[in-house]
């Protein structure tokens, strides 16, 4: 009988890790041809493949030793990973791994589900006093930049991901996700089972709760801390991130390198010539909004919340738009007063929680949803055409469509759970969107919305 041959054979293991050998036992000798073996072996052969889960006989037998890890290698999220610990308000504790130099965040947790856009999303003022939870697989691919923010700085209270990407790979990209949330201070947790928490979200509504990163509380301490957390309703958010002095906004929609300089696409169009002047009530405005009026032609004042109709009206302008923002409407002061004190006087275009103040301004009255709508893909239906639009929405809060009074109607509704998604007063030219037709991030179905106000304004004025 032949022996058989040892041989080594050295491979490269996938990963981090050491080249390894590998044994591989081969058959040096060929197989006897006398017939009372071949018989023999052909009827071992039979016996075993008629049995399940038998080996296969014959083949090369490879052996893996144990590799070793060279955690030098390993980026520190992974070498030494901390634990993190998110509490909800009805006592859920889901655990996860903290990335950058962990904190406590504590606010109302919501969730997002587009698969885009996080930096749009953290930069969103109306994610002040929550924490966010996204649910795209992979968070962080293609960096940060300065064009994609929608304010100067991170407004989330925190950030929850399944998986944290931590090297980007995008042309525009000008930095890392977890390095810029870091810099700001933002708690930052991956690894939890976000699937899990937002079944227990949809199932309980959005909860105040406490994010801890970098380190394990008690069990008394995290009682305390999300004992303490509070959510949004009666909190008037807007004073905290909106501006405190009237500025001219002038830049356009963001435009690829390779796009006409003066023609029209889909990010509206860049007029060189301002039109009609708009004023901007800042509820906490995403800076999309502003470069949408203005690639709409559009010349663009933003005001503090504070700013009373005559001081509105003093700016001559053609037409006002009350922007998005956080916290109740119901408690943000003043906004809906100034707003009455304007309809029948300009063209008034209210956007999320502007659209809320407007109907409020009306005389309407708003309620909270079960867990808001936070996403890019939301269907909405326009009452009067029956066309329907993918919309990119953000809101806790919704118009109750029974307070509407008579010359208010509704003129959008959304398709997943019949809300109000707008409202129009044609005798006073006001009107209401519960979406961001400016999406930053989300689809372009509604960016016709500002060219159809600033029109209106341009006849205005």
């Amino acid at each position: 009988m032949a022996e058989r041959a040892r041989r080594v054979v050295r491979i490269a293991r996938r990963g981090y890790g050491d080249i390894v050998p590998v044994v591989t036992a081969a058959n040096a000798g060929r197989r006897r041809s006398a017939s009372g073996r071949r018989g023999a072996r052909s009827a071992a052969g039979s016996a075993a493949a008629s049995r399940p889960g038998a080996p296969i006989v014959g083949g090369p037998r490879i052996v893996y030793p144990r590799a070793s890890m060279d955690r030098s290698l390993l980026p520190a999220l992974l070498a030494s990973p901390r634990r993190a610990w998110l509490g909800l308000a009805d006592g859920t504790v889901l655990a996860g791994y903290a990335a950058g130099g962990g904190g406590t965040a504590s606010g109302e947790v919501v969730f997002n589900t587009s698969m885009f856009g996080y930096q749009e999303m953290l930069t969103d003022p109306s994610y002040r006093g929550q924490i966010l939870v996204l649910t795209a697989p992979h968070v962080g691919n293609v960096g940060v930049n300065e064009d994609d923010r929608e304010s100067g700085r991170v407004w989330a209270e925190g950030l929850i991901v399944p998986d944290l990407s931590l090297v980007p790979s995008n042309w525009r990209s000008a930095g890392g996700l977890l390095a810029s949330l870091d810099a700001q201070g933002v708690p930052v947790a991956w690894g939890f089972d976000t699937r899990a928490l937002v079944l227990r979200l949809r199932e309980k509504g959005a909860l105040p709760g406490v994010l801890v990163c970098g380190r394990e509380p008690s069990p008394d301490e995290m009682a305390a801390l999300v004992a303490a957390a509070r959510g949004t309703d009666g909190c008037d958010l807007t004073r905290e991130v909106a501006c405190t002095e009237a500025f001219t906004w002038r830049e356009a929609p963001w435009r690829a390198p390779t796009a006409s300089p003066n023609g029209v696409d889909l990010l509206g169009s860049r007029t060189p010539d301002p039109g009609p002047r708009v004023v901007v009530i800042d509820c906490g405005a995403k800076r999309s909004i502003f470069r949408q009026l203005v690639g709409a032609g559009a010349e663009v004042v933003v005001v503090p919340p504070d700013t009373g109709a005559d001081a509105v009206l003093a700016l001559s302008p053609g037409g006002v738009v009350v922007s998005n923002g956080p916290g109740d409407p119901a408690a943000v002061a003043g906004v809906a007063d100034t707003l009455a004190a304007l309809l029948g006087r300009l063209p008034a275009l209210g956007i999320c929680l502007g659209h809320q103040l407007l109907a409020r301004a009306l005389g309407g009255s708003t309620y909270k949803l079960p867990f808001g709508h936070h996403g890019a893909n939301h269907p909405v239906r326009d009452t009067s055409s029956g066309a329907v639009w993918i919309t990119s929405q953000n809101h806790n809060y919704a118009v109750e469509p029974a307070s509407l009074p008579a010359g208010v109607r509704v003129s959008m509704t959304n398709l997943t759970d019949g809300s109000v998604e707008g409202i129009r007063a044609d005798d006073l030219r006001a009107e209401g969107i519960q979406f961001h037709p400016e999406a930053g991030p989300g689809p372009h179905d509604a960016l016709g919305v500002f060219a159809r106000f600033v029109a209106r304004c341009g006849r205005q004025a």
